[in-house]
């Protein structure tokens, strides 16, 4: 059942543009939609086109206490320009301080179980949290990030969270993605023009060298294989 809705909704909006399709989505699942935004440069396209469709239309974040001041700034600055309100999530405090306590502040270093492990806390238990309610789930993702999302579709079924995936820019280019920020004078991360394509949270996050992956200064010391913080299945 749910198989064969993904793939008539993804026959459906086949060659439609991800505005036609954010369109479609937050007129019929309004109220049970959401975009989950990192303010990644594909985030912020996305938040750009939302505003426009529907400014009540949901938009959330997560804040794993360990972010870039950056992120804290461009947050204040999309909310100001579109007049909107990106919800912010927060990690359990007491998860969070028993963790550390454990296994020291830096443990995502030690082995890949302990990364696992601080991205649970700080980041999918927060988000689960935040999907609660929902029919739809709006992300950033592109088939060209990583090798883990070669596979991506438009529009997927979630069973982890029990709702649709909506990927409106999963076909794009990166090329793609900056010619729209430029063209619509969209505000991003002043990091990505120095070195950091994709950003996370500050100690799992480093600039990449030319010619390397786009996710390459993501978790860089693991296997390119396992870079999934576990906000998406692998």
């Amino acid at each position: 059942m749910k198989d064969d809705l993904i793939k008539k909704l993804n026959n459906q909006f086949e060659n439609k543009s991800a505005k036609e399709v954010l369109e479609y989505f937050l007129d019929k699942y309004k109220n049970r939609i959401a975009l989950s935004s990192s303010l990644s440069a594909e985030d912020q396209a996305i938040t750009e086109m939302i505003a426009r469709i529907d400014k009540t239309a949901g938009i959330f974040t997560l804040d794993t206490g360990r972010m870039f001041p950056e992120i804290y700034d461009l947050i204040q600055k999309t909310n100001s320009r579109y007049k909107i309100n990106i919800k912010v999530y927060f990690p359990d405090a007491r998860q969070v301080e028993k963790m550390v306590n454990q296994k020291g502040i830096n443990l995502f270093y030690e082995s890949t179980e302990n990364r696992e492990l601080c991205c649970r806390i700080r980041k999918t238990e927060p988000l689960n949290k935040a999907l609660k309610g929902l029919s739809v789930w709006i992300t950033g993702m592109r088939r060209e990030q990583s090798m883990t999302r070669r596979e991506k579709n438009l529009i997927e079924w979630d069973d982890q969270n029990n709702l649709i995936k909506l990927n409106p820019l999963y076909n794009w280019s990166e090329q793609q993605v900056w010619d729209y920020i430029e063209e619509n004078n969209i505000p991003y991360n002043k990091l990505h023009k120095e070195g950091f394509p994709s950003i996370g949270c500050q100690p799992c996050t480093r600039a990449v060298k030319p010619g390397e992956d786009i996710r390459a200064g993501r978790w860089w010391w693991e296997m390119p294989e396992y870079k999934e913080c576990g906000l998406h299945q692998k």
